[in-house]
């Protein structure tokens, strides 16, 4: 569904992604781990045309895709929940849903709401006096209303309680188990495997090591770096 083919993309004179590789198939849920600074963040922005690609190739339905504008991207079928959650807080949680299905007519607001029901409740609440766990959720709901085929999640635990990490957690696996497609960047590196497929470790910019979730999981660099046992 995604290739990457040779990808390099950097910030002014800084080049911080270099020449990677990489595939997400269809109805996987891929993960990016490493270190912070590693490149796993800015792939995803080059990928939702955030961040423009220095040289190489991103694929998605075998159409390039590469350096279109972040609203076409969202067209061609491709969202994130960004890093930091971002809603916008001074508008009702309606609101926020709303606007992530501006790029798609027939939006099923009621199955989101059924999906997550706390925003249910908190419906008419401005988002910015929601706890850090509920406006995650909200981030994710505002992604999927644009009825993705390709859900990008950046950092969705970043700092948030262990016992909200686990309950994101919980909530991509319920959509992964719909078909959904995901591609996972996670400091929780744990967390990413475990709902992870496949996954790819980010060094310097640079992919040293893919496998399965759980051959990651056992592999010795990476239980030593990441895993913290």
């Amino acid at each position: 569904m995604l290739e990457i083919q040779s990808l390099r993309t950097g910030y002014g004179p800084i080049e911080v992604v270099h020449g990677i590789d990489m595939t997400v198939r269809e109805g996987e849920c891929v993960a990016l781990i490493g270190a912070n600074g590693a490149g796993k963040s800015s792939t995803l922005k080059t990928i939702c045309g955030l961040l423009p690609a220095r040289s190489g190739q991103i694929r998605f339905d075998e159409q390039d895709i590469t350096n279109r504008k972040g609203h076409a991207i969202v067209k061609a079928g491709i969202t994130m929940c960004p890093e930091g959650r971002q809603v916008f807080p001074g508008m009702t949680v309606m609101q926020n849903l709303r606007l992530g299905a501006y790029a798609r007519k027939g939006a099923d607001l009621d199955q989101m709401l059924d999906m997550f029901p706390i925003l249910r409740e908190r419906a008419g609440q401005a988002a910015g006096t929601l706890s850090g766990g509920e406006q995650e959720m909200l981030a994710i709901a505002r992604a999927l209303m644009s009825q993705p085929r390709l859900c990008i999640f950046d950092e969705p635990s970043l700092g948030l309680a262990p016992k909200i990490v686990a309950e994101v957690a919980e909530t991509i696996a319920r959509i992964k188990a719909t078909g959904m497609t995901i591609l996972l960047v996670e400091q929780n590196s744990l967390m990413a495997l475990r709902l992870a497929d496949r996954a790819y470790l980010f060094e310097a910019g640079e992919i040293v090591l893919e496998g399965t979730g759980a051959e990651l999981q056992t592999h010795p660099e990476v239980v030593k770096a990441y895993l913290g046992h």
